[in-house]
């Protein structure tokens, strides 16, 4: 990868998550004094002096558990540390060491790699506070007093990381990069999908719905370009949100969808659409975001008989009826069947949610749509448009000039997508449309 990466462990609830929000000087990982709430890895960029690299944020390690989801944490942190060029290790100078502080330092020793020993929660300022000194018999790293809080020592613990890490070596990754986010309701397959794609454990997969938390970024690519993947939290209903990791995790969904430029929707093909199926694309089509719906467990579905595609995506179609636009892709997440279809769909529609028209194509469409179907009149008084544009992309947005806006109803601007989607595509991508009146300022 072309940036260097830096792995930040420990045991639960020693601060892990709110300090690489320090560092990276954003809210990407979610804070609560819950052990247990990062679950998977999250990655996000930090700089410093003019050097960047990434950092990943881990679940909590509990090296001697029992527990299924705290292996599944585990594993995840151990991946981290694999591909860490360094290691943060965090602990709590309010607790001292622990056992579990213990058996994480004796992993990372094994991993023979630089490892930096953050001892967080020295909130104040002055003297050295004498439990730090316990930390040194971890025989571990570097030491250094830190405070995720306020941010203190944060500076020298960068200095560190910057003499310790390779330099950043600029391949062009983000050159021609398309985010994509797979978004859905909880245990549609989410997670399957991304890890079928990736060819490895990347995220956590459970069948407990809302396992997965965090949203997560994971880089792709194949023949058909490059990709960032983002695996998403399952969105539950608000009235089913009832403590408020869940309520942050249903905002961290919201913000990828935003800053994505493709989503797949994934709908279980034992449910077809439910209501919550509906408000999700429904954001993503308020977003303006290319996308492809995407129907998963096809191979679960018994009795399949040879209309039974056909007759599911038109239950698709009438449950999303203002996606008409988005393709239906049927696949499984578990054996990998279609999946191989996802990416050339993918190219597809975020090249039609970025495409251009000019202008002199549009008005020629506009001409032959308007001597087809007269514009509407009312009360004697005829709508006359008079010329169309197009003023934007992500998604195309389109403005009509016309000499009233109130005499153009939404059956005709209807009319006059279908005509411009009928002739350029657009597949895949919602359109724009606005209406300015004679005397308007063209923006």
């Amino acid at each position: 990868m072309a940036k260097p990466l830096v792995a930040i462990v420990g045991r639960p609830n020693v601060g892990k998550s709110m300090l690489f929000n320090k560092l990276t000087g954003h809210r990407t990982s979610i804070v609560e004094d819950t052990p247990g709430v990062t679950r998977d890895r999250i990655y996000g960029d930090c700089e410093w002096c003019g050097r960047s690299f990434s950092l990943v944020d881990t679940g909590g390690i509990e090296p001697g558990t029992q527990n299924d989801m705290l292996k599944f944490m585990r594993r995840q942190a151990q991946i981290g540390i694999e591909l860490a060029d360094a290691i943060i290790m965090v602990v709590d100078v309010r607790s001292g060491v622990t056992a579990a502080d213990q058996d994480v330092a004796a992993m990372l020793r094994k991993a023979r790699k630089p490892v930096a020993l953050a001892v967080n929660k020295c909130d104040s300022i002055g003297a050295t506070d004498p439990n730090v000194f316990e930390f040194y018999s971890l025989g571990i790293g570097d030491l250094f007093e830190t405070s995720a809080v306020h941010g203190h020592g944060t500076g020298d613990l960068l200095d560190w990381v910057l003499a310790n890490i390779p330099q950043e070596q600029d391949d062009g990754e983000e050159e021609g990069l398309i985010s994509v986010a797979i978004v859905g309701k909880p245990n549609v397959g989410k997670s399957s999908l991304l890890n079928q794609i990736l060819g490895e454990e990347r995220v956590i997969v459970s069948d407990v719905a809302g396992t997965t938390r965090d949203a997560i970024d994971s880089y792709f690519e194949n023949d058909t370009g490059k990709y960032r993947l983002v695996d998403t939290a399952g969105m539950r209903r608000k009235s089913k949100v009832d403590d408020l990791i869940e309520k942050y995790s249903n905002l961290r969904t919201i913000s990828a969808i935003e800053r994505s430029d493709v989503c797949l929707i994934l709908i279980d093909a034992n449910e077809g659409v439910t209501e919550q199926d509906t408000k999700i694309a429904g954001l993503v089509h308020e977003a303006g975001k290319a996308a492809i719906i995407v129907v998963n467990k096809w191979d679960a579905v018994a009795d399949k008989q040879t209309n039974t595609m056909r007759d599911m995506e038109q239950q698709i179609r009438q449950g999303l009826s203002y996606m008409l636009y988005a393709p239906v892709l049927f696949l499984s997440a578990l054996t990998g069947a279609r999946v191989e279809k996802l990416f050339p769909t993918i190219r597809e529609v975020y090249e039609q949610n970025t495409s251009r028209i000019t202008t002199g194509a549009l008005n020629t469409i506009l001409a032959e749509a308007t001597a087809r179907v007269q514009p509407p009149t009312d009360k004697g008084r005829r709508l006359k448009i008079y010329y169309m544009t197009q003023v934007g992309t992500k998604p195309p947005h389109f403005v009509i000039f016309c000499n009233d806006a109130r005499l153009f109803h939404f059956s005709y601007q209807r009319y006059l997508e279908n005509q411009i989607r009928e002739v350029f595509g657009l597949k895949g991508t919602p359109i724009r449309i606005t209406i300015r009146q004679k005397g308007d300022k063209e923006e």
